[in-house]
C-alpha cells in the first residue's frame, strides 16, 4: 500500500462512521477534496497515485490528462471500482481502470490531443482508503496542439478554478524542478482563490531530472520564493520505471535513497518525499475532522436532549411484567381523564396557541352560535302583526270586541316559545361534537395500545350519547315550562299600561340593552371584497363596531377613517364563498335599498375562517344588525293589501305587539342563561365524573387487561428504536470525545512575504527581497573576531564565510530564512539556538569551521545577522 498517512487517519474516521451508523445516519465529515494543479507533464497524476498507493491513472508524454478525473475514494471491505458511465460493471484489475480512463477520454475529446471540461467520475472501493475526493485536473497550457481550441489556456484555467475555488479543497500546486518557480502557472492560481495560503501546499517534481551540479536547495528550504506551508520535494517513478511495472513501494523506497544521498539535501530529507506529503496532507485532514467535530457533538447532544425525556419511561420497560401493564394501565386512565379535565377547565401549562379547543369552543357555541341561532328566528313584523290581528278577531267571534283580549296575547307568545326548542336542541349538538372531539384528542396519547383506545372511546362514546337523550329531554321540559305558566306578573314584563304607550320604534331601541351610544362591541380586520379591480380591487381595512356604527380604518391605529356606516334598515345575508377564494363571506345591505357604500347596493365582508364569520355575525346582533328572513312577500302581497284594520284594532294589534316582544325577551333571556348551566350540569360535569370514577371499572369489565394492554406493532419498534438510538448517541458522543483528546492539531503557519506573486507569471528574476539568504548580505565582509568572546555581543555579527566553501550539514542553515523556515514546517525538530555563545578556542576564528565531524564539543558558533529571529 505504501500510504502510512491515510492508515492512521482509517481507524478514526471509522470509529465515527461506526458511531453514526449505529444510529442510522451518515456522519457529515465533509472531508477536503484534494486538487493538484500544475502544467503540462508536471508530474500531477503521479502525485495521486502515489498518495492513493494504486497504479490505474494513464501517464506518459504531452498532454495525457484531458478531462477532469474525480477520484471518490470510498472505504469498503472489498476493493473494486466503478465508473459513473457504467454503474453496472465492477473493475477489480486497475489496469482495466486505466484502460476505460483513456477509453471513455478519447470517446468525448477525440484521439487528437483534444480537452473537455466534462469529467469522469470514478470510485474506488478499497479498505484501505478514506472517503475522500481526489481530483486529477489537465495540466496548464498555452499553445494549442491537434484539435485543441485556440483559447485552451484560458479554457483549461476556468475548468481548473471551477474545482480549486471550493473552500474545503486543499490545492497541492505541482511545479517542475527543472522549471524556473516564477513562471510557476499553478502558484500563480492558487494565490488567486487562496490569498492567505491556508490551504496551498508547493510540490516540487522532477528533482532527479536537475541538469547536473543544480539543485532546488533554495526552493525548498522556503527560501527563494516563501509559501506559508512551505514546499515538499518529491521523486516520481519515470517513464520507463512504469512501463517496467516498477512496484510503488520499491519507487518510495528510491525516492527515500535520492534525498538520504544526494549533498544538497539529505540534512532535510525527513521533510521531503512522498510518504512526508501524505503525512502533511493526513494533518490537514486530521484537523479538519477536529473542527468539524463541534458542530456534530451539539446535534448530537441536541437529539440526546429531545430524546431523553420520552426515554426516561422505558429505561426500565419489560413488556411481559403483569404489573407493568397494571400500573400503566392506571396511569393512562388518570392521564386520560386529567387531560380531558384540562381541556374543558382550562389550564396554564400546554397552551395551544394556534386555535380554540376544548372548553374556548364550548364557551363560543353558549356565548356567541346560540344567541346567534336565537336571533335567526325572530319573527317577522308583518307576519307578527297579521297573526295578531286574525288572534283577536278569532277570539271576538261574531262579536266586535271592545277590549284587548288577553287570551290572543297567550296564543302568540306560546307560538313564539314553541320556536325555541330547535335552536335550543342545535345547541345541545354543536356541545357534543366538540365533546367527542375533545376526548378523542386526548386518547390520541392512547395510541400505543389500540385496544385499550379503541374501547375507552367507545364507553366514554356511549355514555355521553347516553347523556346526550337526558340533556335534550331537560331542555324541551325547560320549554315546556315555560309554556305552562305566562307569568304576566314578572318584574321584567312591561304590562297593559306601558305597552300602550310604546312605539315601534322606541321597541327597536330596547332591544339593545346595557348599551351606551359610543360602546364599542367589536374590533378586527375585514376585507371588503366586493370593489371592482378599477377602484382597486379587495382590500384590508380595520373595522370598529359600536351600537350606532360601523366605521372602517387604513390600519389598527384608528386615525385614517375611511368610512362610517351607520347601522339603521342594515341587516345580515349569507354570501358564497368564491370560486378560487378561500375566505368565508357575509354581506351587509340596507333594507330601503339604498346604497351601503359608495355605488354599492351590498358590502361583502370577507373573514379567514367560518369561525370568524359567526363571530361578526353575534357581534352584529349585539348592535342590533340582525340575518335577512327567507321569506315570499308575493304570495301574501294580495292579502296583505286587502287586509286593513280600523284604528281600534290596530290599537290593540300594537298593544299585544309590545307585550309579546317584552315577554318574548324575558324568556330568551332566561333560556341563554338557563342553557349553558343546563348543559354543564347534565352533560360535561356528568362525563367529566364518569372519566374519573367509572371509566376504569368498565374497562376492566369489559375486556381481559392483557388484551387491553397489548403494546402495537408499530409502537415496539418505535420504543426499540428510541432506546437503541439514545445509547448509540451516547455512544457515539464518547467516541467524538476520545478523538478529540487523542488527536493532535498542528498550529497554521504563519504568514510569508508573498508580494511576488502579485507580479503574475512573468519570466524576470525575483526581487531581491525574497532571493535566498546568501545573496541579500552586504558587500563587505565584517573582520574575523579572534580570540575567545566574554559575553554575547551587543549587536549579533552576520555570519561570513567562503561561497566555495561545502559545510557539513547541521540542523539549521544561516540566514534569517533558515531559521524561519525550519520553525515553520510542522514536522521538522525545532532549531538549535544557543542561549549564548559558545567558548571559542583563541587560535581559531568564528565564522570558520572546524575540521573535526559535526558532533566534537568544539562546533563552531553560528552568529546570527542582525534582523529578527525568534527570540525577539
Amino acid at each position: 500500500m505504501g500510504n502510512r498517512g491515510m492508515e492512521e487517519l482509517i481507524p478514526l474516521v471509522n470509529k465515527l462512521q461506526d458511531a453514526f451508523s449505529s444510529i442510522g445516519q451518515s456522519c457529515h465529515l465533509d472531508l477536503p477534496q484534494i486538487a493538484v494543479v500544475g502544467g503540462q507533464s508536471a508530474g500531477k497524476s503521479s502525485v495521486l497515485e502515489n498518495f492513493v498507493g494504486r497504479d490505474f491513472l494513464p501517464r506518459g508524454s504531452g498532454i495525457v490528462t484531458r478531462r477532469p478525473l474525480i477520484l471518490q475514494l470510498i472505504f469498503s471491505k472489498t476493493e473494486y471500482a466503478e465508473f459513473l458511465h457504467c454503474k453496472s460493471k465492477k473493475f477489480t484489475d486497475f489496469d482495466e481502470v486505466r484502460q476505460e480512463i483513456e477509453a471513455e477520454t478519447d470517446r468525448v475529446t477525440g484521439t487528437n490531443k483534444g480537452i473537455s471540461p466534462v469529467p469522469i467520475n470514478l470510485r474506488v472501493y478499497s479498505p484501505h482508503v478514506l472517503n475522500l475526493t481526489l481530483i486529477d485536473l489537465p495540466g496548464i497550457t498555452k499553445v494549442p496542439v491537434g484539435d485543441q481550441p485556440q483559447d485552451i489556456e484560458y479554457q483549461i484555467k476556468d475548468m481548473i478554478l471551477q474545482f480549486i475555488s471550493r473552500e474545503s479543497s486543499l490545492i497541492l500546486a505541482v511545479t517542475p524542478a527543472n522549471m524556473d518557480l516564477a513562471n510557476s502557472d499553478a502558484l500563480k492560481m492558487a494565490k488567486e482563490v487562496d490569498p492567505q495560503g491556508l490551504r496551498t501546499i508547493g510540490v516540487i517534481t522532477k528533482l532527479d531530472l536537475m541538469d547536473e551540479g543544480t539543485d532546488a536547495r533554495d526552493v525548498l528550504e522556503n527560501k527563494l520564493l516563501p509559501l506559508r506551508r512551505g514546499y515538499i520535494g518529491v521523486v516520481n517513478r519515470s517513464q520507463k520505471d512504469i512501463d517496467g511495472k516498477k512496484d510503488i513501494r520499491a519507487a518510495l523506497a528510491a525516492e527515500r535513497k535520492f534525498f538520504l544521498s544526494h549533498p544538497a539535501y539529505r540534512h532535510m530529507a525527513d521533510r521531503m518525499g512522498t510518504p512526508h506529503l501524505q503525512k502533511l496532507l493526513n494533518q490537514q485532514l486530521t484537523n479538519h475532522i477536529r473542527e468539524t467535530l463541534p458542530s456534530l457533538r451539539s446535534k448530537l447532544q441536541s437529539q440526546l436532549l429531545s430524546l431523553e425525556k420520552e426515554v426516561e419511561e422505558y429505561k426500565n420497560f419489560r413488556p411481559d411484567d403483569p404489573t407493568r401493564k397494571t400500573k400503566a394501565l392506571l396511569q393512562m386512565v388518570q392521564q386520560f381523564a386529567v387531560d380531558f379535565e384540562k381541556r374543558i377547565e382550562g389550564s396554564g401549562d400546554q397552551v395551544d396557541t394556534l386555535e380554540l379547543s376544548g372548553g374556548a369552543r364550548i364557551n363560543r357555541i353558549f356565548h356567541e352560535r346560540f344567541p346567534f341561532e336565537l336571533v335567526k328566528m325572530e319573527f317577522d313584523e308583518k307576519d307578527l302583526r297579521r297573526e295578531i290581528s286574525y288572534a283577536i278577531k278569532n277570539i271576538h267571534g261574531v262579536r266586535t270586541g271592545l277590549f284587548t283580549p288577553d287570551l290572543a296575547f297567550e296564543a302568540i307568545v306560546k307560538k313564539q316559545l314553541v320556536k325555541l326548542k330547535e335552536p335550543c336542541l342545535k345547541c345541545v349538538d354543536l356541545v357534543i361534537q366538540e365533546l367527542i372531539n375533545t376526548f378523542r384528542q386526548c386518547t390520541s396519547k392512547l395510541g400505543s395500545y389500540p385496544r385499550l383506545r379503541e374501547e375507552t372511546e367507545r364507553i366514554v362514546t356511549t355514555y355521553i350519547r347516553e347523556r346526550e337523550g337526558k340533556t335534550k329531554d331537560q331542555i324541551l321540559l325547560l320549554i315546556d315550562i315555560e309554556l305552562s305558566y305566562i307569568n304576566t306578573n314578572h318584574e321584567d314584563f312591561i304590562g297593559f299600561a306601558n305597552a300602550q304607550q310604546r312605539s315601534t320604534q322606541a321597541n327597536k331601541k330596547r332591544a339593545i340593552p346595557n348599551q351606551g351610544e359610543i360602546l364599542v362591541i367589536r374590533r378586527g380586520w375585514l376585507t371588503i371584497n366586493n370593489i371592482s379591480i378599477m377602484k382597486g380591487g379587495s382590500k384590508e381595512y380595520w373595522f370598529v363596531l359600536t351600537a350606532e356604527s360601523l366605521s372602517w380604518y387604513k390600519d389598527e391605529e384608528e386615525k385614517e377613517k375611511k368610512y362610517m356606516l351607520p347601522l339603521d334598515n342594515l341587516k345580515i345575508r349569507d354570501v358564497e364563498k368564491g370560486f378560487m377564494s378561500n375566505k368565508h363571506v357575509f354581506g351587509i345591505f340596507n333594507t330601503e335599498q339604498r346604497n351601503v357604500y359608495k355605488d354599492l347596493r351590498q358590502i361583502e365582508l370577507a373573514c379567514d375562517s367560518q369561525e370568524d364569520v359567526d363571530s361578526w355575525k353575534a357581534s352584529f346582533l349585539r348592535a342590533g344588525v340582525y340575518p335577512e328572513k327567507d321569506q315570499v312577500e308575493n304570495e301574501e302581497g294580495s292579502q296583505e293589501n286587502t287586509f286593513s284594520m280600523d284604528p281600534q284594532l290596530e290599537r290593540q294589534v300594537e298593544t299585544i305587539r309590545n307585550l309579546v316582544d317584552s315577554y318574548v325577551g324575558i324568556i330568551n333571556k332566561s333560556i341563554r342563561d338557563l342553557m349553558p348551566k343546563t348543559i354543564m350540569h347534565l352533560m360535561i360535569n356528568n362525563t367529566k365524573d364518569f372519566i374519573h370514577s367509572e371509566l376504569l371499572a368498565y374497562l376492566y369489565s369489559s375486556a381481559d387487561q392483557n388484551s387491553l394492554m397489548e403494546e402495537s406493532a408499530d409502537q415496539a419498534q418505535r420504543r426499540d428504536d428510541m432506546l437503541r438510538m439514545y445509547h448509540a448517541l451516547k455512544e457515539a458522543l464518547n467516541i467524538i470525545g476520545d478523538i478529540s483528546t487523542s488527536t493532535i492539531s498542528t498550529p497554521v503557519p504563519p504568514p510569508v512575504d508573498d508580494t511576488w506573486l502579485q507580479s503574475g507569471s512573468s519570466g524576470h528574476s525575483p526581487t531581491p527581497q525574497c532571493r535566498p539568504a546568501s545573496t541579500v548580505l552586504p558587500p563587505g565582509r565584517p573582520p574575523a573576531v579572534r580570540g575567545p568572546m566574554p559575553g554575547p555581543p551587543l549587536i549579533p555579527m552576520p555570519a561570513a564565510g567562503p561561497s566555495s566553501f561545502v559545510a557539513p550539514p547541521i540542523p539549521s542553515r544561516p540566514g534569517p530564512q533558515g531559521a524561519f523556515v525550519a520553525n515553520n514546517d510542522p514536522f521538522s525538530a525545532p532549531p538549535l539556538i544557543p542561549s549564548r555563545p559558545a567558548r571559542v578556542p583563541p587560535g581559531i576564528p568564528p565564522g570558520v569551521p572546524s575540521r573535526r565531524p559535526p558532533a566534537a564539543p568544539n562546533r563552531p558558533t553560528i552568529i546570527r545577522p542582525a534582523e529578527p529571529s525568534l527570540l525577539d
